[in-house]
């Protein structure tokens, strides 16, 4: 009775075992692309560095890259602004998405926010250092120069590679990717600290946000080339 209790009581811990590992996508799974569900994907019409792709493809490269590189969780401030590639959080992922597409993100929202002071509340003082690193702020400057879309997950058209996704009250941000779950719905690029940086999260939180930044509908003068 003893073993049998036991092998019971182990059989029990297992079964939690794998289901936290599940939960935590932790157990390799197979994942899908849009054409398993008929959707075409979306190009952008920008190929903004030149470098024969265009920056959606860019954006989706430039944040697998940082989830490839695994950067530690570290939200320190640094001067100069860009922490190390292997320093990071959430929204180090967008601005390293959007290098790989030749756009200095860093300088784009302070440049915005010098402009628009009044638009972002979240800014007390100035200070571009760490102000491109606050999703709060990168709220505000994808409300006006990106294309909001639909927050519904259950929409699966809607979501393609390279978009925005913020969940909550500006607590996350990450690059949709062009993998896809068994239902259709897209994995995520970012950094909370997790093992797997790319994964199926998009149900895991509040979705608040959704953007798609197509340069071609923006002002050259919000624009600003990477250099270096």
């Amino acid at each position: 009775m003893k073993k049998r209790n036991l092998a019971f009581g182990a059989g029990i811990l297992l079964c939690i075992g794998l289901a936290a590992a599940r939960y935590c996508n932790l157990l390799p799974r197979r994942s899908y692309t849009a054409q398993d569900f008929g959707i075409e994907t979306v190009h952008s019409p920008v190929d903004w560095n030149e470098n024969g792709a265009d920056d959606y493809a860019d954006f989706l490269t430039g944040a697998r890259k940082d989830a490839q590189n695994h950067p530690k969780y570290d939200g320190s401030y640094y001067e100069g602004g860009f922490p190390p590639d292997g320093i990071g959080v959430c929204s180090d992922v967008v601005w390293r998405a959007f290098r790989e597409a030749g756009y200095n993100l860093r300088e784009m929202i302070d440049r915005d926010i010098a402009a628009r002071p009044e638009a972002y509340p979240g800014v007390e003082k100035r200070d571009s250092n760490i102000d491109f690193r606050r999703v709060v702020n990168l709220r505000v400057f994808f409300d006006t120069y990106a294309i909001p879309l639909t927050n519904d997950t259950s929409e699966i058209a809607q979501w393609q590679p390279g978009d925005v996704v913020i969940f909550g009250q500006d607590k996350h941000i990450g690059i949709v990717s062009d993998k896809r779950n068994r239902a259709g719905q897209p994995y995520v690029i970012h950094n909370g600290g997790q093992h797997n940086r790319e994964e199926d999260y998009l149900n895991r939180g509040e979705v608040t946000g959704h953007y798609r930044f197509d340069a071609s509908l923006t002002d050259e003068s919000v624009l600003i080339r990477w250099e270096g």
